[in-house]
């Protein structure tokens, strides 16, 4: 089942001579229950859950975003309570800066599946295309990211996030006396921060059921054809998992607006 939410948006967007390096198309993943973030996804779909202080949904922001990066058509995989979504889209269509086409998972696919079945979507599956988890609320340079996976000739580039750890790190010396408290410091680590950019044959790559980052990745990585992209210093990145979650992103948010 599919449904089109058009802005009617130039396809080229100014950006038509540069696709084959800046991707004009990209697939959000919008079909997991939230189960983490109930009562918001009680009755919606984890991307509908507002962001507190802004008046519009995850989704909402994800669009915005990536129609600002030169996106003139995404393609939303729902399933959890895909009607909502859809009718969403449906009451904001004149708004939306880009074309919204939406696809229902009947079935859970995974992650890996929920994506190769949103692409079959895609209005140019010969040219590359972007990819974001429902839940992630971010900004930073696409196009970036787009030119950096380009040069390194690889089939699939993710973004790297360096989350703060949730708790109060202690610091000591190496006789064991605590030198310092530091609150919230970033990872040593860097994650997957769940958005993509994937060349045109990565889709054919990717199980009809299951999770890509258990399969396709790893055989990509032993290949030399998986890059990872860090965030650029200061940008912004949060995946909307938790009520905490919804919390910091407005405190986060009403913070950037005081500066």
């Amino acid at each position: 089942m599919t449904g089109q939410h058009s802005a009617g948006p130039d396809e080229n967007n100014g950006n038509g001579r540069n696709s084959a390096v800046h991707p004009t198309q990209a697939v959000v993943l919008a079909g997991g229950q939230g189960s983490r973030l109930r009562p918001y996804t009680d009755d919606r779909p984890k991307p509908m859950v507002e962001i507190p202080g802004t008046g519009t949904p995850i989704i909402g922001h994800q669009l915005a975003w990536l129609a600002a990066e030169g996106v003139t058509d995404a393609v939303v995989s729902c399933g959890h309570l895909a009607e909502v979504l859809q009718d969403w889209l449906a009451a904001a269509a004149d708004q939306l800066p880009l074309r919204v086409t939406t696809v229902i998972e009947k079935e859970p696919l995974g992650r890996g599946g929920g994506l190769k079945f949103a692409a079959a979507s895609l209005p140019r599956p010969d040219r590359p295309w972007y990819a974001t988890n429902g839940d992630v609320w971010t900004r930073f340079s696409l196009r970036e990211m787009a030119e950096f996976h380009q040069e390194r000739g690889a089939l699939a580039t993710l973004a790297l996030a360096r989350p703060r750890i949730p708790w109060g790190a202690v610091e000591t010396d190496e006789f064991g006396h605590v030198l310092d408290f530091i609150e919230s410091p970033p990872s040593p680590y860097l994650i997957n921060a769940g958005v993509y950019v994937f060349s045109a044959a990565f889709a054919d790559l990717l199980p009809e059921r299951g999770d890509h980052e258990r399969a396709t990745f790893p055989r990509l990585a032993r290949e030399r054809r998986l890059a990872g992209f860090p965030l650029p210093q200061g940008a912004y990145w949060r995946a909307i998992d938790t009520a905490k979650d919804l919390s910091e992103a407005a405190k986060e948010l009403e913070a950037s607006q005081a500066h």
